[in-house]
């Protein structure tokens, strides 16, 4: 199939015919991208047009073991799912620096990680409806069957249904259906750029430098070894977020998003098991614990690209995504309404997002920001029970962990507590979680500032 086209490009280039070319790019574009003054780029079969989007700018790159980053050739193997080896892409801090194709890039020059998630549908096992805690069945722990594709499920297909995306809602999908992961349907995407790590506070020397309830877009850095930024509101840690790079639709992750590294992580394309917790102390990050389910600790700590720290990827190798596990709580656009159905911006005057909306205590912010629009968070059902599972939105990696007993999940027993008389979800744990912690951690909060919760940044290209 290529060595015709490469022909075809040869017998333009000689004769010079303007009128080869439609018909060249036409043939081009059923494989896939490609580039008219090259050979096609790279392309992973199984992917099915889910391919990386690169936009400035996303810089393609391939990190070795050892952490060195080098600019990725896009005709080449850059990435690899089916061997578990995801693409990853850079910003630099200096975008005015040219590198040439397979050149080391300084980790002085890179401000930010990205990792892409290809859109997919997945296997539905367990549609969520749980009630209460009652017990524990270890056995729904599984390896999760994923098919990536651009076409969205639908109910008309024979084993597929259309995704309901509504908190509480199952629309006509039944255990057994495919089903297209909600995170890619808001923006219409074909995949995701996700943080690589958790947002970091550029310049912080000390832990206490990070912390920091303010709108400085310029202090965003996703690295690792870095202190996570803490101690900001929701609200404020969505604008910073939102404004990062507006021309790469960059935004602070949903709780459905969350769902969508989660369930990749824990298939065949992923690491597969639970990803050990980052116990560091002082919230820097891309880091593992040297044992399973350690106890805090800044000594006994593995670094991202050493073979230890890979077990903290949600790839189990360099590749993935890390802090999923432990470090700082990560807060996500995933809110409660009240029972007339308004957006809960928190508890009191005090404890709230910074979002403009009813507090719980009945009184309501009117000094912060609006809502963004609505495909930036995701919305879920008023109730006052920690443990109403059932309000899940599929693919939101919540109820779908259930059965629950003592508020923990099926699922390593990852703390699960529902939001309920505190809207706001965060995800994944701290590093004092030990066996708590994890991607399925669930938790509610009143979205204000702390010092032990950050943020994570994802792009929608």
């Amino acid at each position: 199939m290529i060595k015709p086209k490469i022909m075809l490009l040869i017998t333009i280039t000689i004769l010079g015919l303007s009128i080869g070319y439609g018909a060249f790019n036409a043939e081009l574009s059923i494989s896939g991208d490609a580039s008219v003054n090259g050979p096609p780029r790279y392309k992973e079969e199984i992917l099915n047009g889910t391919e990386p989007k690169l936009e400035d700018p996303l810089i393609a790159v391939t990190i070795e073991d050892d952490g060195t980053v080098k600019k990725a050739d896009l005709t080449s193997k850059w990435y690899n799912y089916e061997e578990k080896r995801w693409a990853n892409a850079i910003i630099l801090k200096d975008e005015s620096i040219d590198y040439n194709v397979l050149d080391i890039i300084p980790e002085s020059n890179i401000e930010s990680y990205f990792v892409w998630i290809p859109k997919y549908s997945y296997k539905l096992w367990d549609l969520g409806n749980y009630t209460g805690n009652t017990t524990i069945d270890e056995s729904k722990v599984h390896s999760i069957e994923i098919r990536f594709g651009i076409t969205n499920t639908s109910d008309s297909v024979d084993g597929e249904c259309t995704t309901p995306g509504i908190s509480e809602e199952s629309g006509n999908c039944e255990v057994g259906d495919y089903m297209t992961h909600p995170a890619f349907l808001a923006f219409n995407t074909t995949g995701i750029w996700v943080g690589k790590f958790e947002t970091g506070y550029s310049g912080a020397t000390t832990t206490t430098e990070a912390e920091n309830n303010t709108i400085e877009v310029e202090k965003v850095i996703i690295k690792p070894d870095i202190y996570s930024w803490r101690e900001i509101q929701v609200a404020n840690a969505f604008v910073v977020s939102y404004n990062y790079k507006r021309e790469l639709e960059s935004h602070m992750m949903k709780n459905t998003e969350w769902g969508a590294v989660a369930y990749l992580s824990h298939s065949i394309y992923g690491i597969n098991e639970e990803v050990r917790i980052n116990n560091n102390s002082s919230f820097k990050t891309g880091y593992a614990a040297t044992t399973e389910n350690a106890s805090e600790s800044t000594t006994e700590v593995a670094m991202w690209n050493t073979t230890i720290g890979y077990l903290a990827s949600t790839t189990g190798n360099i590749t993935g995504i890390y802090d999923m596990s432990g470090g700082a709580y990560e807060y996500v656009m995933g809110v409660m309404k009240d029972e007339n159905g308004n957006l809960l911006s928190g508890n009191s005057s005090i404890d709230n997002s910074g979002f403009n909306g009813i507090l719980i205590d009945g009184s309501s912010v009117t000094t912060g920001i609006d809502f963004p629009e609505s495909k930036y968070y995701d919305v879920y059902n008023y109730n006052t029970s920690r443990s109403s599972y059932f309000r899940r939105i599929l693919g939101d990696a919540t109820g779908e962990m259930g059965p629950f007993k003592s508020y923990k999940s099926s699922w390593y027993s990852d703390a699960s507590w529902y939001i309920s008389i505190m809207p706001w979800f965060y995800r994944g744990g701290s590093y004092i979680s030990e066996s708590g912690a994890g991607m399925f951690y669930f938790y509610y909060s009143y979205g204000a500032y702390s010092n032990v919760v950050s943020f994570r940044l994802v792009l929608s290209v």
